[in-house]
């Protein structure tokens, strides 16, 4: 079952559009939410939790379809937000359980599952003290036993390991990890692409509200790319980059004037030949004085994905 469908979805801020026609079904288990800042991913979720009108489309998550503010879906729901969310004065435990009861749950259910949770997140000892105490990374385990607490199906995660050090964020993935193999789906919505290789088994990638890449992690892994860097002499300035142009490829130029060129899924094989590169040289008279060959990795799949203009919102 998927646990997110959208179709055509669009969102507004004022203005500017911060989803513009989405359409994608995101499967059970851990997904990656990836783009640069101002893709779309916190709209997105902001949107599912009811927190945002749609302009246009239609939005369904786990089978329910998304209108107003559903209130009956978000206690099937956990979100992890950005931002903190602590109240001053209150214990991790206090915290915790006064997120339960905001979820669904009686009192003493939600004090019980608060003593659960932090245990979980590696915070049992610290229970009892004060949450403005805690490190940050601390805190941000707090949060996640927050939106944990009411034992949700789905649970959101806006940026859970901005401001960790290495420590921190290898113990947020290790638990994002263990609610995945504890069958909990997740939504990581984050920038660091390699955050989503550690642990997600789905990906989508937004940029500028539009979706970009979508597949399995490792489906993505094994498609076939070929990336070429070439770097020529020409007596008539860019007609070698002319002559490719007339093929379905991508391609780059750096300061140096250095192509980057990367094959389309057509012309992408095990073994691709460079002779077509030779040829498209000699018919406008150019020499090729450098030439690499390298099979394109994730990374690469993602920076040919998304845009590096200013996006308009987040």
């Amino acid at each position: 079952m998927a646990v997110l469908t959208t179709n055509g979805l669009t969102v507004h801020y004022g203005p500017h559009r911060a989803l513009s026609a989405l359409s994608v079904e995101i499967p059970e288990g851990v997904s990656g939410l990836l783009g640069p800042n101002g893709a779309g991913k916190s709209t997105l979720l902001k949107t599912l939790l009811g927190f945002l009108e749609p302009s246009d489309g239609s939005l369904d998550v786990l089978g329910t379809r998304v209108r107003g503010r559903p209130h009956s879906l978000r206690q099937r729901l956990g979100y992890f937000p950005e931002r903190s969310v602590f109240i001053p004065g209150l214990t991790a435990v206090e915290m915790v359980a006064l997120a339960g009861e905001i979820g669904g749950l009686r009192r003493s259910d939600a004090l019980a599952r608060a003593h659960d949770v932090l245990w979980f997140t590696g915070l049992g000892d610290a229970r009892y003290r004060l949450v403005e105490e805690f490190s940050t990374g601390m805190q941000q385990r707090t949060k996640l036993a927050m939106s944990l607490v009411h034992d949700p199906e789905l649970v959101l995660l806006d940026e859970p390991t901005s401001s960790l050090d290495p420590v921190g964020r290898r113990q947020m993935l290790d638990l994002v990890r263990d609610l995945g193999k504890r069958r909990v789906s997740v939504m990581l919505s984050t920038h660091l692409l390699h955050d989503v290789e550690q642990v997600c088994e789905n990906v989508v990638v937004l940029d500028k509200g539009k979706l970009a890449l979508e597949g399995r992690l490792d489906a993505l892994r094994q498609q076939p790319g070929w990336v070429y860097e070439v770097r020529v002499r020409e007596d008539s300035p860019g007609a070698f980059r002319n002559k490719l142009s007339t093929r379905e490829l991508a391609i780059e130029e750096d300061s140096h004037g250095q192509l980057r060129i990367t094959l389309s899924p057509a012309d992408s094989m095990a073994e691709p030949s460079t002779r077509f590169l030779f040829e498209a040289a000699r018919s406008v008279g150019a020499e090729i004085r450098h030439l690499r060959r390298f099979e394109s990795s994730l990374e690469d799949k993602f920076l040919t994905a998304v845009d590096n203009d200013p996006p308009h919102a987040s």
